[in-house]
């Protein structure tokens, strides 16, 4: 079992940035590779940023491609995603979630989610 806890959310303009964490508790963090997805209103979720269990290997989806970056701390159990020059279609909520998957964009894979953090982007 995994605890995920988002914090970081808010309300930026466009052009501005945020950075959002993720505190992992339970079993090895380090076992698990490690996503953020996001669920604007009436829509699907969506697959954002993932991060294997080595913090070297990342993806993303092209949406975010060259503003976001995911890394990850094994060290502190944590996760986070720095997202630089937001748009207002970045406007969602925003989960953090872990998978024994590795590689895996698909939110079914994905076995334990956080409860969301709400990131609100003005023009």
């Amino acid at each position: 079992q995994v605890h995920l806890v988002e914090s970081g959310g808010g309300s930026v303009q466009a052009g501005g940035s945020l950075r959002l964490s993720c505190a992992a508790s339970g079993r090895a963090f380090s076992s698990y590779a490690m996503g953020w997805f996001r669920q604007a209103p009436g829509k699907g979720r969506e697959f954002v940023a993932g991060v294997r269990r080595s913090v070297s290997i990342t993806y993303y989806a092209d949406s975010v491609k060259g503003r976001f970056t995911i890394s990850r701390d094994n060290a502190k159990n944590t996760v986070y995603l720095q997202m630089n020059s937001l748009k207002p279609e970045d406007t969602a909520v925003y989960y953090c979630a872990a998978t024994i998957s590795p590689g895996s964009s698909w939110a079914p894979d994905y076995a334990y989610w956080g409860q969301g953090t709400q990131v609100t982007v003005s023009s």
